[in-house]
């Protein structure tokens, strides 16, 4: 391999010193940790203690080591994209979550201390998928009663 200095290189291509690659969407990084969850569909996976009845400060805070938020930090696509590490509160900001959309997803009251990582994907999964607002949902109700 032979070495040419950036001016060089100038002269014979095109270089561009600060390149900024597209950052994944939110469904992107929703369907990236779900299929990382789907690679071992019944590996065990820790949960996270009663989220619900924790104050917001503490809640954030939180983590258990093997947490389906843990498989999704030991991603190197995720933490290249801005995923910090495995905590309740990085976990709601970088995948755009609510509280109770994440509770869905890592809290023992669903599953229990350990959640199939499998049924962590499902979660994860229907998340990702687009609800109708309260006011589709009223007029879905008005044209079923026509």
């Amino acid at each position: 391999m032979k070495y040419h200095s950036r001016e060089t290189l100038h002269a014979v291509a095109d270089v561009h010193a600060d390149v900024h690659r597209p950052v994944m969407k939110r469904d992107e990084r929703l369907a990236r940790w779900a299929q990382l969850l789907e690679q071992d569909p019944d590996r065990f996976l820790a949960t996270l203690a009663e989220t619900e009845y924790e104050p917001e400060s503490r809640r954030n805070c939180m983590r258990n080591d093997g947490s389906p938020i843990t498989i999704a930090f030991e991603d190197s696509v995720l933490r290249t994209e801005g995923l910090k590490d495995d905590t309740y509160g990085e976990a709601k900001r970088f995948f755009d979550l609510t509280d109770w959309q994440l509770h869905r997803v890592v809290c023992s009251c669903h599953s229990g201390a350990m959640v199939r990582s499998g049924k962590a994907a499902e979660y994860v999964r229907d998340i990702a998928k687009p609800h109708p607002g309260l006011f589709a949902m009223l007029w879905n109700a008005l044209l079923i009663l026509r």
